[in-house]
């Protein structure tokens, strides 16, 4: 039998998975799929999990749990010889060995994008997976807890500040619901004041959310701020050396939470093989998600998501590429998985071809933006369409179900604001108390 690896499991390498096990006969091929976490997470619900609207295992979809007939290998793939067709896989415990295959499928994904900005490394954190986003609500969730009993002062005001670098979907979408959960907050706390919260986005473009039109994102703005939040346009991050943030304008201030959304990349994996990469460090590709080369198409390489370089024949696309979002690498891979499957049969594959459907964003609860060319929705409705959108966009019913009836408990009862970040450090209370032998 052909041997299928897949490098990477999430949107494009779990949908790929899927559509295999669904359209190769019995016996057909062997498919393998390799990634160093057990679950794939639905990034578009990251912001909603980072203000406790979502529980967190609800935004992930674990892969044994519906990749029955795929061979699940939770490690990392550190190394691909196509030459060869050969992979070095490193598990978390043991020894790597060497795998071989027959055709391999690049969807690794991307990783988060950043600059040498002073601190930004100790300091910030990501918008990437769940367990940043977990550890963003319980950052919050905790500091409300210290500054409750602090005086009002400069430790209380870093406490209560909370920054968001980068203006896109992403950044947006997580300080809006930043702000919601503050907001919410402040009437559990006699202590704390609406004015005492405070909450910085900066961006160093002249306005947010490219995706939508401009009117649309100055509306945007203007919601933020009647909301209490300040956004910084045309300004960059210079400084962020133990939390005292230092901007372009030459404004400072302090924050205990920093939170880095400007940008992704490809993830670096891919630079340990011998595949073609392209300027912007994506894998090189065609329109049938075939990898290529200065000589044409690599047999036997596919690639899709946020890895690959694909061509957007729809004319929308970024520099005549699809953009890296979860609209793309779904579809992408299920296009794949067919591809593959004709391949293996000798028939043609096709090309992709996707036309943006729009944009819709979350800005905290009842409140939302959407947007399809020059049509835009605010608001009420617009919040609505994208909890109905990404619901129902949530892989397997399962998940679905689960995410719908935590929205419905926290309409009936609110959303839980219980912090864990002693989870961090799950022994501490153990070993404070622990008997130990005397010397």
């Amino acid at each position: 039998m052909p041997k299928i690896l897949i490098v990477g499991g999430g949107y494009a390498g779990f949908y790929t998975a899927l559509k295999l096990e669904k359209w190769l006969s019995r016996g057909e091929a062997e498919v393998t799929m390799v990634d160093p976490l057990p679950y794939m997470t639905y990034q578009p619900f990251l912001p909603e999990v980072a203000a406790g609207s979502i529980e967190p295992r609800h935004a992930i979809v674990a892969h044994r749990a519906h990749l029955k007939k795929t061979r699940v290998v939770t490690a990392k793939v550190t190394h691909v010889d196509h030459a060869s067709k050969t992979a070095t896989i490193t598990p978390a415990v043991g020894e790597p060995w060497t795998e071989s295959y027959d055709v391999v499928v690049m969807t690794a994904g991307a990783v988060s994008r950043t600059f040498p900005i002073p601190g930004v490394a100790d300091q910030a954190i990501g918008m990437k997976n769940i367990e940043e986003a977990v550890a963003v609500r319980d950052r919050i969730l905790t500091n409300f807890d210290k500054a409750s009993n602090l005086p009002d002062g400069p430790e209380k005001k870093r406490l209560l500040t909370f920054v968001v670098v980068g203006g896109g979907f992403a950044g947006i979408e997580a300080f809006a619901e930043m702000r919601s959960l503050a907001s919410s907050l402040v009437k559990r706390y006699p202590t704390i004041t609406f004015e005492d919260t405070h909450f910085h986005l900066i961006e160093a473009m002249g306005r947010i959310m490219p995706e939508v039109k401009e009117k649309t994102a100055l509306w945007v703005i203007k919601s933020l701020a009647q909301r209490g939040a300040q956004i910084h346009l045309n300004t960059q991050l210079a400084s962020a050396t133990d939390g005292v943030i230092e901007l372009s304008t030459g404004e400072k201030f302090e924050s205990d939470t920093i939170v880095w959304t400007a940008g992704v990349m490809a993830n670096p994996v891919i630079r340990n093989t011998d595949l073609p990469i392209e300027e912007r460090g994506r894998l090189r590709a065609n329109a049938t998600l075939q990898i290529v080369g200065d000589d044409g198409v690599i047999a036997d390489a596919w690639t899709a998501g946020d890895v690959a370089a694909v061509p957007d024949l729809s004319g929308g696309g970024v520099g005549g590429f699809c953009v890296p979002n979860a609209q793309h690498a779904v579809r992408q891979a299920k296009l794949l998985a067919k591809n593959i499957v004709a391949d293996l049969r000798g028939e043609a594959p096709k090309e992709y071809f996707h036309k943006n459907q729009g944009a819709v964003a979350g800005l905290g609860l009842y409140n939302g933006v959407f947007q399809s060319g020059n049509i835009a929705v605010k608001g009420l409705l617009a919040w609505f369409m994208h909890r109905g959108y990404h619901g129902l966009a949530m892989p397997m019913w399962e998940r679905k179900t689960r995410v719908f009836a935590n929205w419905i408990v926290n309409f009936l009862v609110g959303r839980d604001i219980a912090s864990f970040e002693t989870r961090i450090h799950p022994r501490a209370a153990f070993e404070e108390f622990a008997s130990r032998p005397k010397a």
